[in-house]
């Protein structure tokens, strides 16, 4: 249920109307409050209530009316300035970054402020009125609208300086690396996998898998990205049911419509209405999300990087940029212990056998297509061997140095095919072999 929840605020989160909704249901019973305050009345006879509305019903309905028209046309040049925003950002940074966007916080609270305000001032302005002798202005609901006409005055101005930032390549990757970090603090916790890590080396799987007579294979009810599991939940049942649960994918990954998520093993033939519920723990979605891919970010990095280097734009500072972030992130990802893959009830028996990621993986992610699309960039090429001996600095696992000599060794050999200035390899040169002295120099992990 947890999963399914954080699943569901994050599709709210990034889209473009759910803020501004809430706001426009705050204006309407802000003006229902405020309205009832005025109907009540007696408080023009306190001297602190001097600042209220003293005006008549003609002016009242002017200010009202005034406010309200100027709020809906600033609300249509917000969103039009909006519009070009998000255009420029996905010709420069990709369409995929469209989405950090929407989730920008204060591009919603902007729209929205503007969006309730207007309501607010037309629910106040259709009671005021003149019937026979009774004449209501409501002051208060006035004085109200006048001091959120004021406020806008600065969310204008700070919408303008948020706009004017947000589309700058260093602050774009910025919000992403902070994702990013984010994201593998949450998913990656240090004391993650250690107590069951020697279980891996075991033939584990072959020993629990004896137990089981029945195999049921869980299909994909349809196409998309596998966006969250619900672990806990498949976990609980595992345990109740007394099953052993094979995962085929991973969040993050593809599925097409009927292939195997999961390969359920039983002592007892497990009923529809099981394998129903485990289908029903996969999320499939039409876009990939971070809440449980640890790559999701890694890869909106790497596109920024790779169309940074394309053609038609050539900036290999902003993908130099991207490099100094993924490995500032691989760094941090050295001192983590990746959970493992086996996943065990209260009562220590093998319930889940996971599709994980590891640090090759992550690392490969992190600079395959960039290596790829500047096999001529000498400034890129240094940059990221430059990166990957800090990352070899702080390596403490086997696979951790191997999966950074791997990179290094890669970017050396295209290098030396692509490179013809004999002064611009001998600088290329010269970082690889800082980096291999940095990886000799390094003791083994069963050492440390």
């Amino acid at each position: 249920m947890l999963t399914r929840l954080l699943n569901l605020w994050g599709s709210l989160r990034d889209s473009f109307w759910f803020v501004p909704s809430f706001m426009v249901f705050l204006a309407v019973v802000l003006s229902m409050i405020m309205l009832a305050i005025d109907r009540r009345g007696g408080l023009e006879v306190y001297p602190i209530f001097n600042f209220l509305y003293a005006g008549g019903l003609e002016g009242a309905r002017s200010v009202l009316s005034t406010i309200a028209s100027s709020m809906i046309t600033v609300a249509g040049v917000v969103f039009s300035i909006t519009m070009v925003v998000l255009t420029l950002a996905s010709s420069q940074f990709g369409s995929r970054l469209l989405k950090n966007f929407m989730h920008d916080m204060g591009n919603q609270v902007v729209l929205g402020t503007f969006i309730s305000t207007y309501i607010y001032c037309l629910l106040v302005l259709q009671t005021v009125h003149a019937e026979e002798e009774e004449i209501f202005v409501p002051a208060v609901s006035v004085t109200f609208a006048i001091a959120l006409a004021l406020i806008n005055i600065g969310v204008i101005i700070y919408f303008i300086h948020h706009v004017s930032t947000s589309i700058q390549a260093s602050h774009v990757i910025a919000n992403v690396h902070v994702e990013l970090e984010k994201t593998l603090q949450r998913l990656f916790p240090s004391e993650l996998g250690g107590e069951y890590r020697k279980l891996e080396h075991n033939n584990i799987n072959d020993q629990y898998k004896e137990k089981y007579q029945h195999t049921i294979k869980i299909q994909a009810r349809d196409s998309g990205y596998l966006q969250a599991i619900a672990g806990n939940d498949l976990l609980e049942i595992a345990a109740k049911n007394n099953l052993l649960i094979e995962l085929q994918y991973r969040p993050g990954e593809f599925i097409v419509k009927k292939n195997i998520l999961a390969i359920v093993r039983s002592e007892e033939e497990c009923n529809e209405e099981i394998t129903n519920t485990i289908a029903s723990l996969f999320f499939v979605g039409d876009q990939r999300t971070p809440e449980q891919d640890p790559e999701y970010a890694i890869h909106q990095l790497v596109e920024i990087a790779v169309r940074a280097l394309s053609p038609g734009i050539n900036d290999p500072y902003t993908a130099m940029t991207c490099i100094d972030r993924l490995g500032s992130s691989l760094c941090s990802l050295t001192r983590k212990d990746f959970p493992s893959p086996y996943r065990f009830d209260e009562k220590r028996v093998l319930r889940i056998i996971a599709k994980t990621v590891n640090f090759t993986g992550i690392t490969n992610a992190a600079f395959d297509q960039i290596r790829q699309n500047s096999r001529s960039n000498v400034a890129v090429i240094i940059r990221m061997l430059e990166m990957l001996q800090k990352v070899a600095v702080q390596a403490l696992h086997p696979e951790q140095r191997q999966a950074v000599l791997r990179q290094a060794n890669m970017i050396e050999r295209a290098a030396r095919e692509s490179l013809l200035e004999k002064n611009d390899w001998e600088d290329v040169d010269q970082r690889y072999l800082t980096l291999l002295n940095s990886l000799n120099g390094k003791k083994s992990y069963n050492e440390t």
